[in-house]
């Protein structure tokens, strides 16, 4: 009870400060001069870090203390208008009309024959967009942001299928299609070079509920190369991907009331599509830093993207400080779109001391500057007192300078022991109160006016909340039902059926899958049922926030039963693990049935569709009584990944439960095959019953420095490292110990690359090597096997997957070499046409090749065409084949594929 009093009266004394902190200052609205309401216009209070900007109806509300201010009026493409003020109490209005932007030629024409004017600018704003980056030590500010979700469209499948939910969802969270989901967040935000961003949310709304919703947009800089994936008009390849053409310059008041010069440039992609934008960047004369833009782009699955930013001078450095994103499109059949807009307030701003020198930055191309220097001047020179030396340098001596600069500044990051590995240093914190706001607090915080639709949509929200309040306590069946959603532990009988996870407490759960989750066919089982219980305690957790737990140690123990019921017999196996932070130690044990290949190269799910409708057996299965110790570690602050395993196990071959088996559809030419797989190098893959003790050892490392992030103190890896992977794995087959009937030496290695060609286009290879150097006793199941597919469905990994190999016919005692190549292209043959890139469709060409002591350089060299139904089913895709034999043609394969993996 203390507690709720205590936090009440927090609440209602942070509300009244908000509410006198924004007793007085500015409101109005911002029109054109043909009266139409500007949306999201930039207001800016000028010698200062506040600002605000217009709602969609074009009003603004901004707080200011009494006092004498100059407020600018900014919008793209608009002429900024600066208005001078006096807050004495209340709100005082204050109305702009803003005049299309007039724009005049620069006395350098573009002439026939002659480079754009466009191109020299855009030079010397590359040359110098890192140096905009570096430029702001750190800085803190308050961050408003407002989005909206509109789906306007649902197939009308799904709205037969879910029109009971639809209508549930209406009522009961205030979601309807062509409805707008709003949501509302204030955060105080920091940021320290080189690569340390804080957040916290103080308060967040939302017009169904509250819930979180952070955007990928917070960090996203036009002056990096790229953006969201896509390639920055500023990126240093800027001019492989896009065309530049100069439509004129303006002046306008810059900061301390200096004229700047503001050049707006048209960008053309060469060949619009997914990874480049187009539209209009405005660029200061002399800074080169950027004024303003307006660009849009498309994403892989065809959802356009529109950027808008508007700077405003912070102590001389030009930051976005109003942001705006549109995007709309479909997905599987769903039309959406969204609305995004930021705007940032700014309490403290420290310039690098190293770059409060503004450069002039020379084309070369045009004239170079009066002093060019060489590599020998810039290295291991200070980038201040270079600075104060000379004021002009080329555009590749700016860079050179800037690379020197970051280059030091590293080198001092690891002389004071600080992780340089470390590429992004993110976190998020929730205020405790975020969601707990009253309408008074938000109206005193809030830095653009809500619209007379979103005030109603609020308003309905928040009635809907009411009436649930109120029948609650009255409605007991609808309480029990809300109980039971917010108690998970409470039992329920359908949790048997659906499987569940119970809380039990803290620390602890008991996860239960249920057996109907897990309704399987094949020729050796059967049908069979699976389910599964497990109980995890997490020994220790550090907490981050309320949201974030990392657990420090885990420990798992549970069992899988499954029942066969073609051989009427139950099998399952016990799992007992341990895990302190990236070491794991499993102890497994039990009986079960398994593929030959352990890659599963057909999952059960597939296996169960091909036998029953299509008379093809692919999974062969053995069974095997087994005792495994496992344990997992990633030294070197997970640089390394070594995984070793030691097994006992008792092998037995199994054939099909009955001989007369009968599938869904009995297909004339076709008949299930024996579970014993054929194979080129062996006369029978029969073995007996026998005893196998197996030690596996396996190393892998990456070639080159790992490259993390780390998120709410979680460190992670990054998945766009480019450095190739290295792996070893040695096999040894040990005899003599607890009757062991196997003897053999296996070692492979391969290693894996993937890397970027271009935008949206990436070279992916795998190259593996291995030999049993000791074969004096091993059976088919210690075979190497390979990623082989006979079914029309192509599934798992696109790289190292062959697509027409029988799945056990080249397994191997011997030796092996494998090696499989994949180029994507983001424009090849057809997608040289901007309609099928626009529509997010890629293609790809590959090769895959083997080679055993039987195989006969077996080769497959193919043709994909990525995103088969676009904006429906974009993560399909089909191929075309074509099969090798020792240079031979064989012959011609089609295939429909997917990157998403099916069952276990």
């Amino acid at each position: 009870m203390k507690t709720l009093v205590l936090t009440l009266l927090i609440l209602c004394g942070l509300t009244t400060a908000w509410a006198q902190t924004s007793s007085t200052g500015l409101r109005g609205t911002v029109k054109s001069a043909g009266g139409e309401m500007l949306p999201y216009a930039a207001i800016v209070v000028k010698g200062t870090a506040n600002g605000t900007i217009t709602n969609a109806e074009g009003r603004y509300e901004i707080g200011l203390a009494p006092g004498k201010y100059t407020i600018v009026f900014q919008f793209l493409g608009f002429q900024s208008v600066q208005k001078p003020v006096e807050v004495t109490t209340g709100f005082t209005t204050l109305d702009a009309t803003l005049e299309e932007q007039a724009f005049r030629l620069a006395e350098v024409q573009t002439k026939a024959g002659n480079e754009d004017p466009a191109y020299t600018i855009m030079r010397r704003a590359i040359a110098k967009s890192r140096f905009h980056q570096l430029q702001v030590q750190r800085f803190k500010a308050r961050v408003y942001t407002k989005s909206s979700f509109t789906v306007t469209d649902l197939p009308n499948l799904a709205e037969m299928a879910f029109r009971k939910q639809l209508k549930e969802a209406e009522k009961e969270a205030n979601f309807k299609v062509g409805v707008p989901i709003l949501n509302e967040t204030v955060s105080e935000v920091s940021f320290t070079q080189p690569n340390t961003y804080r957040q916290r949310i103080i308060a967040n709304r939302n017009s169904q509920g509250d819930f979180l919703s952070p955007s990928q947009f917070y960090n996203a800089s036009f002056y990096s190369p790229t953006v969201a994936g896509a390639v920055s008009p500023l990126s240093p390849k800027a001019f492989a991907y896009y065309k530049f053409e100069y439509k004129g310059t303006y002046r306008e008041q810059g900061p301390n009331g200096t004229p700047v010069e503001v050049s707006k440039i048209q960008v053309i992609p060469r060949q619009y599509g997914e990874g480049v934008f187009r539209g209009t960047i405005y660029i200061i004369e002399n800074t080169w830093a950027i004024h303003s833009l307006q660009l849009e782009t498309v994403n892989n699955i065809g959802i356009s993207f529109t950027v808008r930013h508007i700077c405003s001078p912070v102590q001389g450095v030009w930051m976005p400080t109003n942001q705006r994103y549109n995007g709309s499109g479909a997905y599987l059949g769903v039309k959406a779109n969204g609305q995004y807009v930021r705007s940032l307030t700014f309490s403290e701003f420290v310039v690098n001391p190293a770059f409060v020198e503004d450069i002039e930055v020379a084309d070369e191309k045009k004239g170079p500057p009066a002093q060019t220097l060489s590599k020998g001047d810039i290295k291991g020179k200070q980038f201040d007192e270079l600075v104060k030396k000379q004021k002009e340098f080329s555009t590749k001596n700016l860079r050179q300078l800037v690379k020197e600069y970051e280059k030091q500044e590293k080198q001092a990051r690891k002389n004071r022991k600080e992780d340089v590995t470390v590429v992004r240093d993110d976190s998020l914190v929730v205020d405790s109160l975020a969601r707990k706001r009253s309408n008074v607090f938000w109206d005193s915080l809030r830095s653009v006016p809500l619209t007379t639709a979103e005030v109603r949509s609020y308003r309905k929200a928040d009635s809907l909340g009411l009436v649930r309040e109120v029948k609650a306590p009255n409605d007991t069946t609808k309480q029990d039902s809300t109980q039971n959603k917010k108690n998970p532990n409470k039992f329920a009988l359908g949790q048997l059926l659906g499987g569940h996870t119970w809380r039990l407490t803290r620390r602890s759960s008991l996860i239960y899958t249920s057996p109907l989750a897990r309704v399987e066919y094949n020729t050796v089982e059967g049908y069979s049922l699976e389910g599964a219980l497990n109980l995890r305690y997490r020994a220790k957790v550090d907490s981050v926030n309320r949201f974030t737990q990392i657990p420090l140690g885990e420990w798992n123990i549970g069992g899988t039963g499954r029942y066969q019921f073609g051989r009427k017999q139950f099998v399952g196996y016990g799992l007992a693990s341990y895990q302190y932070k990236t070491t794991r130690l499993a102890l497994s044990g039990g009986r079960y049935l398994y593929q030959f290949n352990p890659d599963n190269p057909i999952s059960p799910f597939l296996n169960t569709l091909t036998s029953l409708l299509f008379e093809q057996n692919f999974a062969k299965l053995y069974q095997k009584d087994f005792l495994n110790l496992t344990i997992n570690v990633s030294p070197f602050k997970e640089r390394l990944k070594l995984s070793g395993s030691l097994e006992y196990a008792e092998r037995t071959e199994l054939a099909n439960y009955r001989e007369d088996l009968k599938p869904w559809i009995n297909w004339r030419n076709r008949t299930y095959t024996s579970n014993r797989p054929e194979n080129a190098e062996v006369v029978t893959t029969a073995f007996p019953t026998h005893q196998a003790v197996v030690l596996s050892l396996t190393a892998s490392a990456r070639l080159g420095a790992t490259q993390y992030t780390i998120r709410n103190g979680r460190r992670i890896a990054r998945r766009d490292n480019d450095s190739p992977l290295l792996t070893v794995n040695y096999r040894k087959g040990i005899s003599g110990i607890a009757g062991s009937d196997v003897d053999y030496d296996f070692l492979q290695a391969s290693i894996s690359h993937s890397f970027e060609t271009g935008i949206r286009s990436r070279l992916n290879y795998q190259l593996s090597a291995g030999t049993f150097f000791n074969d004096r006793a091993l059976y088919f199941p210690d075979f190497k096997h390979f990623a082989g597919n006979q079914f029309f469905f192509q599934q798992g990994d696109v790289v190292s997957s062959f697509r027409l190999l029988p799945y056990y016919q080249y397994s191997t005692a011997q030796r092996f070499a494998e090696g499989h190549v994949l180029a994507e292209f983001r424009k090849f043959l057809i997608t040289q046409l901007t309609v099928v890139r626009l529509i997010g469709l890629k293609e790809n060409l590959f090769v895959h090749y083997l080679y055993t002591p039987t195989s006969k350089n077996y080769a497959e060299v193919g043709y994909g065409l990525d995103g088969l139904i676009p904006q429906v089913l974009p993560f399909f895709r089909v191929e075309v084949i074509s099969q090798w034999q020792d240079g031979n043609y064989n012959g011609l394969g089609f295939r429909i594929g997917t990157t998403l993996k099916f069952g276990r």
